[in-house]
């Protein structure tokens, strides 16, 4: 029998019930990946990270759906760190290094003018696949008619850590009708059936954001909707200097997400472009502790 401390963290916000939780297990050394996997599915959030010691790292970050275990997960590194660093564990340093199942990455941390604490995190080097499937049959499983997607942009597999389907959408009241039937999406998503679906806009509700998404999870993970991602975000930069402005040599901005479900929050990304075929891809955020709960086995 063993008893766990999970932390709830809201990440991408600095208002609790805001932004998209995360459960946290700061010290999960001693627990295996079937009991990563039981305490992920029993809390039941889209993602619960596990704090664990790493040989080539700082530390390690293990990240669990409900139903599986994904490579990386931005808003949850967003809610650990945060919780490393405002409980003291980490100290007074300024970076680190994070073991990951895609690499190891470096991590930045800083204050914002509102004396925020910011945490940056690079993400792995982006990939994208044409899009072959049923365009028909992915419009209705988003509660959308073709018609709303938009034909001059792509639709492609993208991926900074984790695969997502990135869908540009015409305008932003599409947003509002979305409903999404996630039991159908492996249906036409036909090389990657376990991918998420990333509906986007360049039309937003805030001036100061670039682009306004939903995420749709699949089905494999038991959960529907990610009020905000990071991954994602990280992925969209990549894809606007590729498909959107390929003379672009970088680019910032931020990315909105959650409005339609009551999480309103925001992703500051950074890409640079290095080459023809490779970007480094940034994103920051902050997050906010709302609570915790023991569990036991």
């Amino acid at each position: 029998m063993y008893n766990v401390k999970v932390l709830h963290y809201d990440a991408f916000s600095p208002y609790p019930n805001k932004g998209n939780p995360a459960r946290v297990v700061l010290d999960a050394a001693h627990l295996s990946e079937s009991d990563m996997q039981s305490i992920a599915h029993k809390v039941g959030f889209n993602e619960t990270v596990f704090v664990v010691p790493s040989d080539v790292a700082d530390l390690r970050l293990k990240f669990f759906t409900p139903g599986h275990e994904i490579n990386l997960c931005g808003h949850a590194t967003m809610a650990s760190l945060y919780a490393l660093k405002t409980t003291d564990v980490l100290g007074e340093v300024s970076s680190i290094n994070i073991e990951t199942n895609v690499g190891v990455l470096p991590i930045q941390f800083s204050f914002n003018n509102d004396n925020q604490l910011m945490i940056k995190m690079k993400q792995d080097q982006p990939k994208f696949i044409e899009f072959n499937g049923d365009r028909g049959k992915l419009a209705h499983a988003i509660g959308l008619t073709l018609d709303e997607i938009e034909e001059d942009l792509p639709i492609v597999y993208g991926c900074t850590g984790a695969w997502t389907l990135l869908v540009p959408i015409k305008s932003i009241d599409s947003f509002n009708k979305m409903k999404p039937i996630n039991s159908l999406f492996p249906e036409f998503l036909t090389q990657l059936p376990k991918a998420s679906i990333h509906p986007f806009s360049l039309q937003t509700f805030d001036l100061h954001s670039l682009m306004h998404a939903r995420h749709f999870s699949s089905p494999f993970s038991g959960t529907v909707e990610d009020s905000e991602t990071g991954t994602a975000s990280g992925v969209m930069g990549a894809y606007y200097l590729k498909y959107i402005d390929p003379h672009m040599d970088s680019i910032q901005f931020v990315v909105e997400q959650g409005q339609e479900i009551g999480r309103d929050g925001k992703v500051n990304v950074v890409v640079y472009r290095l080459d023809s075929d490779r970007m480094d891809v940034f994103i920051s955020g902050t997050a906010v502790f709302v609570g915790e709960v023991d569990l036991w086995k």
